[in-house]
């Protein structure tokens, strides 16, 4: 026998029913997308590795650990797992020159790739919805989109005491060049304390440090200087709109000045959707404005702003906080006695599906189509509406057996009754209608 394959330690199969779990979810997204006349882009899974060196930045987690880079065989070009997705739809934008009619609001559900120790809620792929207001320099767009995030966990039925919103503005770059050199000062004031990564990223990134895990270090981080005191007037009058915006929706949310996120592309406005219901892997939601990475791209300078959701991480939440999606179940199940009535069952359930019923059929088997009590029973268990019954007596007259299958049908769920087969588009209209 053949050596058995696995899957990439981290890299997940998603089967039935869980993937029904997903399907529900993304409707979700969807319909939510619509609603905020948001455009669907797509993008290629791998980029060139300099798009992520030159947009995210080199002194990060991402680029100096997490991502799958390797040389195309063919070609020699380096190449990269795309790690995250905003850098691969401003690259997108701005090779195609897609701005050109004015600003875009798009949205993009996408794999991504990280080589990183695999934890619950934390996988080498793992899936995100990605979504980007491109061209929109207000505020306004920035509490929008705060807003969707908002409405998207209503959508789903997550109660709000269970996660929470915080917010910070990290100004505009001659703004965080003050503050960084402050942080460098204050750092190598304590360098006997910092860790071997607070040290490497000291005069290449020190704003960094500031979202270290490291215990140790908890101290001389809260003692830091802090952005908010470098910012000028326009940055605090930006945050302050946002700020007005969210007051006005009634949405609650907390200032922490410490809060950086993880890419060197960020300015003014950025926030995180936390929830203590899933350990250390809190942040569900996270984004800002990147105003700067248009031309860091190759692109005319564009204001920009945008979010991401981690799928597996919500749908964990959903699980934790009591959400279940509702059971799909087909309309009606086929039960057929004998393989020999089955080219007519067939063909009466293809045109149940035209009209747009789903309809689940028992399969038959080298040994036979299974005995009707065992195709009942499987028929229950389908969680289906209706049972259609191929018999040979019904058939000969022309007629195909229905019984009702859950208990608010009245007689119909103790009685079967017969319905021409030529009356059945007309049946499976009234079907529809009725759902």
């Amino acid at each position: 026998m053949a050596e058995k394959l696995t899957a990439v330690k981290g890299m997940n199969d998603i089967l039935p029913p869980d993937a029904a779990r997903w399907e529900w979810f993304e409707a979700k997204v969807r319909a939510l997308m619509a609603r905020y006349a948001y455009a669907n882009v797509r993008t290629p899974i791998v980029e060139p590795t300099a798009l992520f060196v030159r947009g995210l930045g080199e002194v990060t987690d991402i680029v100096e650990k997490e991502m799958y880079s390797f040389v195309d065989s063919m070609n020699g070009d380096r190449l990269t797992l795309r790690p995250e997705a905003t850098a691969g739809i401003v690259r997108a934008m701005v090779e195609h020159n897609a701005l050109y009619n004015g600003p875009m609001r798009v949205w993009s559900a996408v794999s991504l790739f990280r080589h990183e120790r695999p934890q619950k809620g934390r996988y080498r792929q793992f899936h995100q919805i990605d979504v980007e207001a491109l061209g929109f320099a207000g505020p306004d767009v920035d509490a929008e989109q705060i807003l969707m995030c908002r409405a998207l966990l209503r959508d789903l039925g997550i109660p709000m005491e269970h996660v929470r919103l915080e917010l910070n503005s990290l100004g505009q770059p001659g703004e965080r060049l003050a503050h960084r050199a402050a942080l460098i000062a204050h750092f190598e004031a304590h360098a006997d304390v910092l860790d071997e990564d607070a040290k490497r990223r000291l005069h290449s990134n020190p704003l960094r440090i500031l979202d270290t895990k490291n215990p140790a270090l908890q101290a001389v981080v809260e003692a830091a200087p802090q952005l908010m005191g470098f910012l000028g007037e326009a940055s605090l009058a930006h945050l302050s709109a946002v700020r007005a915006v969210l007051d006005a929706a009634g949405l609650a949310y907390r200032i922490n000045p410490r809060l950086v996120r993880g890419m060197d592309y960020y300015n003014l406005t950025v926030f995180e959707w936390i929830t203590d219901k899933l350990g250390s892997q809190g942040t569900v939601c996270g984004g800002g404005r990147y105003d700067g990475l248009f031309e860091q791209l190759g692109g005319k300078p564009t204001p920009a702003v945008g979010w991401g959701m981690g799928v597996e991480r919500m749908l964990l939440l959903l699980e934790a906080v009591g959400v279940s999606p509702p059971e799909r179940a087909p309309d009606v199940y086929a039960i057929v006695p004998s393989a020999e009535l089955m080219p007519t069952a067939m063909a009466t359930c293809e045109t149940l599906r035209a009209e747009g019923v789903s309809v689940q059929m028992h399969a038959g088997s080298a040994d036979g189509m299974g005995s009707m009590k065992s195709q009942f029973k499987k028929a229950d268990g389908s969680g289906a509406r209706f049972a259609l019954i191929f018999g040979q007596a019904e058939l000969a007259e022309g007629c195909v057996a229905v019984k009702a299958l859950r208990g608010d049908k009245g007689d119909l769920a103790q009685a079967q009754v017969l319905q021409p087969l030529d009356a059945v588009p007309s049946w499976a209209q009234g079907l529809r209608s009725a759902s």
